[in-house]
């Protein structure tokens, strides 16, 4: 199978790959300008981007929006022709103000999970920006679609489709994934497709359907593509590349853990999501950690009751600090055997499609 184009509006990506945004400053400019360079989609997370700021302590907010805008700049600056996009989670205290730097910026992309977007095409209207949220069933999929629709006449550009297989925080219960019916990809993928087509055929414009959440390789991309879909979404096998903005010890991690290593944990705000458990998960889920700064980063979060700061967490693992820090992977990362380069794992994948 060739792979197919994906058109964003006016700009056409040759590879139907979106790298998934991944954070705290796991994909950053470097990243997200080499994946656009190679004819995919790269995308900056911007989840505490600004964690590198002299200022980050005391002026988080403001810090935050003006590593966004760094990044974008840097990354347009590598990747001038390429397709870039940013990942904002909807739970962020500043998304608003975040959105709108991101649009300032000339940013190609919007994708945004974590919650509904519910205002997200307000924030956009008279650009050029582009906007996709993540929806984890087919029902999600039809109601901030259905909004969108009744509020702003607007239809998502793309529609991110992500199962439970995927690394961070993820749109199911843990009963849900830890039950007998575990949620299924591909099911969740056609019933997505079919439930969307009413509003295609009433604005009489397609919604590219991206799925997202476990696809590792050439022969998961063709199945997928076979459903129907349009795209993929990868994240996992993007931290182990050269470009990848993590440390060393990060990737490493990646490459070194092994199937049983990677299991779900809560977050501190009660999300289930997907994890290496190393020694730092291990301590917390026996005693709670001493929070002694808030970065008032997430709406439902309580620093008084959480059982740790998920945003040092993160900092720490993406420094390289891998024991005391939170490490987010995608549940097929045991796989992973080497750091190798975007551009290879790329061609790897694109060959691999092309064969399987």
């Amino acid at each position: 199978m060739n792979l197919p184009t994906l058109k964003i509006g006016s700009k056409i990506a040759s590879v139907p790959i979106i790298q998934g945004g991944m954070g705290v400053g796991v994909s950053l400019s470097n990243l997200a300008s080499a994946v656009a360079n190679e004819g995919g989609i790269g995308v900056i997370s911007g989840v505490q981007i600004g964690f590198n700021e002299d200022d980050f302590d005391k002026n988080t907010d403001n810090a935050n929006i003006r590593a966004l805008k760094k990044e974008i700049r840097k990354a347009r600056a590598l990747s001038p022709k390429g397709i870039l996009g940013v990942n904002l989670m909807v739970a962020i205290k500043n998304y608003k103000e975040m959105v709108k730097a991101a649009v300032e910026e000339g940013i190609d992309l919007i994708i945004s999970g974590a919650g509904f977007p519910k205002e997200l095409p307000g924030l956009i209207k008279g650009t050029n920006v582009k906007i996709a949220p993540i929806a984890s069933s087919p029902k999600a999929a039809a109601v901030i679609t259905r909004l969108w629709l009744r509020r702003y006449d607007y239809l998502p550009d793309l529609m991110i489709v992500e199962g439970p297989d995927a690394g961070g925080h993820l749109g199911f219960s843990l009963e849900e994934l830890e039950g007998d019916k575990y949620p299924d990809l591909e099911t969740i993928v056609k019933d997505t497709i079919e439930i969307l087509k009413p509003f295609e055929e009433k604005k009489n414009q397609k919604i590219p359907i991206i799925a997202a959440g476990g696809i590792f390789d050439g022969s998961d991309i063709k199945r997928f593509l076979s459903l129907g879909v349009d795209g993929v979404q990868m994240g996992t096998r993007f931290v182990a590349t050269d470009e990848c903005d993590a440390s060393i010890e990060y990737k490493k991690a990646y490459v070194d853990a092994k199937k049983e290593d990677i299991n779900y944990i809560l977050s501190p705000v009660g999300m289930p999501g997907q994890a290496i458990i190393n020694p730092f998960m291990e301590r917390v889920n026996l005693r709670r950690e001493k929070i002694t700064k808030c970065y008032n980063c997430l709406t439902p979060c309580n620093p008084k009751t959480s059982p740790y700061c998920i945003s040092q967490a993160l900092i720490n693992s993406v420094n390289g600090d891998i024991d005391n820090g939170l490490i987010f992977i995608g549940k097929k990362g045991y796989k992973l055997e080497k750091i190798t380069s975007v551009k290879k794992l790329i061609s790897e994948l694109v060959e691999e499609t092309k064969i399987s």
